[in-house]
Parts: C-alpha cells; structure tokens; sequence
C-alpha cells in the first residue's frame, strides 16, 4: 500500500507517516490508536444555576485574580495562570466556572493524573452543591456530560470543540508534559477559550502567551501570606544518607509531625519503606502499581499512618496538614527544577500550619537543586516586595 502524505489524523493531527498505517485500504493512526471509545453527543442541557459555596474568604490576590479570569473570558482572551505552590488555584477558577454554568457554557478542569482527578471532583462536589459535577478517567467514564466535567487529559480524545472554556492545571507534569498527542487532544476539545495554570512555566510558554488574544496573570503570594518552604541540603555517601534518613524521619516523628520522602522509582519506594519499618510503625508505600491507592491517601489523611514513601503520584494534587518532606536521592536524573519545586509546594498549604521543612538527600548538589532553590527564593523575594 502507498502511503500518501495527504492524511491528517482527526484525532490527534498527527501526518507523520511513520505513525500511519491502512486497514481494508483505509488510513488509521498509530500515534493515537489506543485512544478510541464513546464520545461525547453533546445533548447535556445544563438546568441548575451555580453559586460557589467555600467556608472561607479568598484573599485579595485571588479575588482580583478571579475577576480577571472572568474578564478575559468575556474578551476572548485565553490565559496563563502562573501562581505558586498552594497559592489556591483551583479557588480562583471558581468564578469562572460559575459565571460559565450560570450562562449555560460548557466547562471542563482537566489534569494529567487520575488520583487528582478524583481529589478534585469531591471538592467541587462540595463547592458546587447545586450541581452535577462529573469525573472521568480510565475505567470510570460511562458519564461524559455534566455541568462541570473534571477529567484526565486522556480522555480529552472524547470531546471535539465541545468546551466552551476548558481549564487545564499542572501542565507541567507527567504525562502531560511533552506528549504531543495529549496535547492535541486538549487543543482539539475547545471550542472557545482556555486556561492553563501551572507553578513553573517554561520560557517557550511564557512567550507564546505574550501574544496578541492572550495573558498572563500572576500569583506568588499563597492565600496565607507566608513564605514557600526552602529546600535543605544534606550530601553524602548512600551509607550516611540512609543514616540521615533514619535520624531526619525520626526527628519530624518525635515531633508529631507526618511525613512524605519521595523517591525516584517504583523500585526504591518498595526498599526504602522495607528499610524505614525496621525502625518506624504505622507507615507505607505507594506508588503508580499500588491499586489501593485511594485508601491509603485515605488512611494517611485520618492519621492512620505517620509517613509514606511515595514516587512522583503524589507530587501535586494532596494537601495535608503540617506535612513535611524529604526528597531521598534528589540528584536522581527523574528529578527537574519544576518537579522539586512542585515536591516542595507540598509544605505549609495549609494556613493552621503555613510552615514546615523540606529536606533534600543528595550525593551532590546538581543543577535542578540548585535552580529549584533559586525559584523558590526569587518568588519569596516577590512575595517581600509586594507587602
């Protein structure tokens, strides 16, 4: 069969023919072939008027910042949300998403991971009590219709130019990140406008959205005012960073404080939490291959465990009083400046408890390290200037 190079995939936009492969004398994509099932017949009518219901006020920063997100949308502007670890931004899209339900628009808040998806639709629950808001991703998507859809960017595939604003977070993480077909999927799903929202943009991003029809609003301060957590330092030889690790765990312990240690592979999160119960109880592991992961999140939540070793499923999305972090083998090649930096915004998000340690375990300080760090400390010193 001859390949042409007139075919365009519907789907993804993908004309590589590389990726293009025929059946019965028809072309088919191989870059998007697994992404195939029910999508969207558009019939949904949305019924109820939406009032956002929160028990507690938004801070200056996020109500002038919500007020512009309604404004642009008005003016067709698409925009960049750039704000700081636990700076609230899931809370100054709600006024958009109310004035979209109110106006009848069809309004989606997709991210990359399935665990957030299904954190972030008990919140809007919540927070839309009037309202029927929906969640979809793998395995869970026989409702595709909703006055607000919350989804993995995966099963974006399903909705061609059916959002009227589509909101994307953490765009700069896995799978996401990079994935050319993910984000043809996201650009495929709009019908009007979007918004994209992250902690750390690329420069490329910034650029592109300082474009005519475009924005860039901006939030370093979190909702409480206080400073992001700056990362410390211990190097040595894995002999003494293990010691480190038992000494810095049992000190945050005896202090009844819970903890994260991120580790960089499935692999390592298995050993260290092996290693770490030989001297501490009520602990666990998790990981992308743990099935009961909403149960211990869950238990982890009630106290029932004091620390979890945990991959990079657990990097953005959870919010959790007082917790502290060590990042074990923070020089690891998985871990970027935009991957500490979402690590660290883990510590203080909460205003009971707006402060806390992130300890980073390293044989050498690298590059990511150290421009992590250098992040942090630029938008605290924003943070100074603005008060």
């Amino acid at each position: 069969m001859t390949i042409t190079n007139d075919y365009i995939c519907p789907i993804c936009g993908n004309a590589d023919t590389k990726y293009i492969g025929f059946k019965n004398g028809k072309p088919y994509c191989r870059k998007c072939i697994m992404f195939r099932g029910q999508e969207v017949s558009g019939e949904y009518i949305i019924s109820n008027s939406a009032e956002y219901q929160i028990s507690y006020e938004l801070s200056d920063d996020q109500k002038r910042l919500s007020s512009q997100l309604v404004q642009n949308f008005m003016k067709g502007v698409d925009t960049l949300v750039h704000a700081v670890c636990g700076s609230g931004k899931t809370e100054i899209c709600l006024e958009i998403i109310t004035y979209c339900i109110n106006n009848k628009l069809r309004v989606g808040f997709s991210v990359p991971r399935k665990d957030v998806v299904i954190e972030l639709t008990n919140r809007f629950k919540e927070i839309f009590k009037n309202n029927n808001v929906i969640s979809i991703y793998g395995g869970h998507n026989n409702i595709l219709e909703g006055d607000l859809v919350v989804l993995t960017a995966h099963q974006l595939y399903r909705f061609n130019k059916y959002f009227d604003l589509l909101i994307m977070d953490e765009i700069d993480a896995f799978p996401y990140k990079d994935n050319e077909v993910l984000e043809a999927f996201f650009y495929r799903s709009i019908k009007k406008n979007y918004i994209l929202m992250t902690a750390t943009p690329t420069p490329d991003l910034i650029k592109l959205f300082k474009k005519p029809q475009r924005d860039i609003v901006e939030l370093y301060s979190r909702f409480h005012r206080h400073p992001l957590p700056v990362p410390k330092i211990i190097k040595g030889n894995w002999l003494y960073l293990n010691y480190k690790l038992i000494k810095e765990v049992d000190r945050l312990l005896k202090s009844f404080k819970q903890i994260f240690v991120f580790v960089p592979t499935i692999d390592l999160s298995i050993k260290i939490y092996k290693f770490l119960s030989l001297f501490f109880k009520n602990g666990n592991f998790i990981n992308s291959q743990c099935e009961d992961r909403e149960k211990i999140i869950k238990r982890f939540h009630t106290k029932k465990y004091r620390y979890l070793v945990t991959t990079a499923v657990l990097e953005r999305g959870v919010t959790v009083k007082d917790l502290q972090v060590i990042v074990y083998r923070s020089d690891h090649v998985i871990y970027d400046s935009y991957s500490l930096i979402q690590i660290a915004g883990r510590v203080g998000r909460k205003k009971e408890a707006p402060e806390g340690e992130v300890i980073f375990l390293a044989r050498r300080k690298n590059q990511e390290m150290q421009r992590a760090i250098d992040e942090i400390n630029a938008a605290n010193k924003k943070l100074q200037n603005l008060f």
